[in-house]
């Protein structure tokens, strides 16, 4: 029996063409006395929490309102497109991350509750993202002023959504499409590269099998992977994450 050809497509994506990594949330104390990550969202990818020990919480903002959702071993919490999300250390928090696209969010889909007039200005916001390279004291320093800024922004943007005014969160959704914009040409490749690619490869070997062949079963094989940079500083806490090949790319920005 000989299949259809497959797809074109990245070699060898995790399942479902998630992206995965680890995170321990900061410690670092912001002005309202919660420690804890840089508030931010995602413009088209949901991402998932899986907590593997210690306890906290995730705090978001999403037309539904403030929610403040304890995390312990074995929860799990999700958030779609559009929700604010803020991770919150409350012991020894550690955090298996699912990320749907991979590598769209390592491309940029992602923007930090800064302040409007930080949002407003895409130099002063890209400034304010960046982070050195590395993970020494410099990086550290860099990734706390960034998480402290956009916490400040984080507040004003909570306390008028308790108060009933959605309409700063919803000038922070605007700026937040506005900044990546120029980035949606490349996420739509790596999507069709990635997600749509493995999708539509299970179509093919869908209508394979219901043809009769299992042609593509004779390619079974086994893959394994390690973390290739621990304690990175991304935007929930330290970091550690697999470069596997066309799959999950390292944070340019760290």
């Amino acid at each position: 029996m000989v299949s259809e050809p497959k797809p074109a497509g990245l070699a060898h994506p995790l399942p479902g063409a998630i992206g995965l990594s680890h995170l321990s949330a900061y410690d670092w104390e912001a002005a309202d006395g919660v420690c804890g990550g840089s508030p931010h969202l995602h413009l088209v990818c949901t991402e998932a929490y899986v907590v593997t020990g210690g306890r906290g919480a995730v705090q978001t903002l999403s037309p539904d309102g403030y929610r403040d959702i304890p995390l312990e071993a074995g929860s799990i919490a999700w958030f779609t497109p559009g929700t604010v999300h803020r991770m919150v250390q409350g012991g020894d928090l550690r955090i298996t991350v699912l990320m749907q696209n991979s590598g769209l969010p390592e491309a940029g889909d992602a923007v930090f509750t800064f302040p409007p007039e930080v949002l407003a200005d895409p130099g002063r916001y890209a400034a304010a993202a960046a982070l050195p390279p590395g993970t020494g004291p410099q990086t550290a320093a860099a990734a706390r002023r960034r998480r402290d800024l956009a916490v400040e922004g984080y507040l004003g943007l909570r306390e008028a959504l308790v108060a009933g005014d959605s309409g700063p969160y919803l000038d922070f959704q605007s700026a937040a499409a506005r900044i990546v914009r120029d980035k949606v040409p490349t996420w739509r490749k790596l999507w069709r590269e990635g997600a749509l690619a493995t999708a539509e490869r299970t179509g093919a070997q869908l209508d394979a099998l219901a043809a009769g062949d299992f042609g593509h079963l004779g390619e079974a094989t086994a893959h394994d992977a390690a973390p290739t940079r621990l304690g990175g500083f991304g935007m929930c806490g330290r970091r550690d994450e697999y470069a596997l090949p066309g799959t999950t790319l390292p944070y340019q920005e760290e």
